[in-house]
């Protein structure tokens, strides 16, 4: 691109007949969008807080069989989760237990052990996207409810 287009396209972008068509591409491309979380809280209302270093972001598809269950564990990175498929129970300990079913979405709790159980007849298919560093595990074993 000449200097010459560059500065064209800069004044156009910085002009009054640019905020329109900005305007009308971002509604035209929210309404592409169906919204599954937004927010800066986990689910027991903790802060977001995001993990210093070289950032790393997993997504993975976790499969619980029916009866079966994570085991007590933590995170201490951003975890966004979306139920896929079934329903989980999340036991939080003194935060209570939260059950979540296909379509539900959540950002899970943050250095707060907690347990999910698959207590259904079904498989719980669900989607998480963590939002960690190189340096940071995405989950960790933990001793139990707090």
């Amino acid at each position: 691109m000449t200097i010459a287009r560059a500065a064209a396209l800069a004044v156009f972008l910085l002009s009054p007949l640019a905020a329109p068509a900005l305007a009308a591409e971002s509604e035209q491309y929210q309404n592409l969008l169906t919204p599954l979380y937004a927010g800066n809280q986990t689910i027991i209302g903790q802060e977001i807080a995001y993990p210093q270093g070289t950032p790393k972001v997993t997504a993975a598809i976790v499969t619980i069989p029916p009866g079966q269950e994570t085991g007590w564990h933590t995170h201490q990175v951003p975890l966004f989760v979306y139920i896929l498929e079934g329903e989980i129970s999340v036991d939080y300990g003194d935060k209570g237990v939260k059950v979540y079913k296909a379509g539900d979405s959540l950002i899970e709790a943050m250095n707060w052990p907690h347990n999910a159980t698959n207590k259904t007849d079904q498989p719980v298919k669900i989607m998480a996207v963590y939002m960690g560093a190189e340096d940071k595990p995405n989950a960790e074993p933990a001793e139990g409810a707090k």
